[in-house]
């Protein structure tokens, strides 16, 4: 049975954020949850800590080795899981954890929107500011404007990457990378990146952690098994530090490492240690809802274009030649179906559209009847 394919019936019994924020003749497609049920092997650890009653506190290693295990596996990165890999929390508190580790009040952190919105949040709500280097209009890093951004007046003491990129699905290359960090080095730009989305890309377009590149031994990452097992409500985390980073994992506030919880930590390890094939399915089934969404909206709504991207569940779509002026609050009201609004991940994309097609491709076809239809 696919893994995306779970019944709406059973879906509207969740309680989480997705399925209790709207009415419930709302389609939600919003949220990055997925429709999934838990792999079968962290169901069964979860199950077992909780009949022996084994829910205290977290301990031990095995969460970064596992880590370490599957990046060696995975992207043939050596990581030593004693000195490189730390426990934390959830990914967004690790990245204030870092920016409070290597920036100061004042500081400037420059961010490449459009992009997940909270990387704002923690930079302008902890003192720091905000500067912002945009995308290309083709959804690539911009070097040559970073390069001047690291080089200006307002010299940036840290640079928050996301990678693979969100909402635009876009996965940096490794000379990208490379060139990235080349900058960032020489200009004295901490490099940190949020790297939550690594496990979800296709199968042909190979992943490459910033710490991997050359000049990428001076970076900080960020990352989690949450979003690709569907563990947002386990929260842990994971910080990984360069090789020549690793003293500044010794500048992290102490509580920064204590924030992960120990059924949390179970089931993340479970997943990265015997989920890797339901992980390579699922990325199978989201690539063909991509497929599959690009096809239904030109057979249903020809005037939007969208390009399947390589990574995360998430499609960025342009709504411009509709006419709307807040495409996600007409979608919501008028086709009762909601999507998240462009204007969150930047300013200049009020008339975008990020759509989460971690679902079953029955409700792929049923958002988009219902988007054309609302026009």
């Amino acid at each position: 049975m696919p893994i995306l394919s779970v019944p709406l019936s059973e879906l509207r019994q969740r309680t989480s954020l997705k399925w209790r924020t709207f009415d419930e003749d709302v389609l939600p497609m919003w949220v990055a949850e997925m429709d999934v049920h838990l792999p079968p092997v962290v169901h069964q650890v979860l199950v077992d800590a909780l009949d022996r009653g084994d829910t205290g506190y977290p301990h031990g290693s095995a969460y970064p080795e596992a880590f370490a295990a599957m990046a060696a596996q995975r992207w043939q990165l050596e990581l030593d899981a004693t000195s490189q890999v730390v426990r934390a929390g959830d990914v967004m508190s690790s990245v204030l954890a870092l920016l409070e580790a290597t920036t100061a009040p004042g500081d400037t952190v420059v961010i490449n929107p459009p992009v997940y919105p909270p990387f704002r949040t923690v930079i302008t709500s902890y003192g720091r500011k905000l500067q912002e280097v945009p995308l290309t209009t083709s959804g690539r890093l911009d070097l040559a404007a970073l390069e001047a951004s690291f080089e200006g007046s307002d010299r940036p003491k840290a640079y928050l990457l996301c990678s693979p990129h969100n909402p635009t699905g876009s996965v940096h290359t490794a000379a990208e990378l490379t060139e990235l960090m080349a900058l960032a080095n020489q200009a004295g730009v901490q490099v940190i990146s949020d790297e939550i989305h690594a496990r979800v890309v296709d199968a042909d377009v190979p992943f490459v952690p910033v710490v991997a590149v050359p000049g990428g031994e001076h970076a900080l990452t960020a990352t989690s098994a949450g979003k690709a097992w569907n563990l947002a409500g386990f929260k842990a985390g994971l910080i990984i530090a360069g090789s020549a980073a690793v003293g500044r994992l010794a500048k992290l506030a102490p509580y920064a490492l204590e924030a992960g919880g120990h059924l949390a930590e179970l089931a993340h390890t479970a997943a990265l240690q015997s989920a890797q094939q339901w992980m390579d399915e699922l990325n199978e089934e989201i690539a063909t809802n991509k497929r599959l969404f690009a096809a239904e909206l030109q057979r249903r709504l020809p005037q939007l274009h969208y390009q399947p991207s390589p990574a995360t569940y998430l499609a960025w779509l342009d709504c411009t030649p509709l006419g709307l002026s807040d495409p996600a609050a007409h979608f919501r009201r008028q086709g009762r179906v909601a999507f998240s609004a462009g204007a969150r991940f930047a300013s200049s994309h009020r008339n975008w559209v990020r759509v989460n097609l971690a679902c079953s491709p029955d409700l792929v076809v049923e958002a988009v009847r219902r988007m054309a239809a609302s026009v």
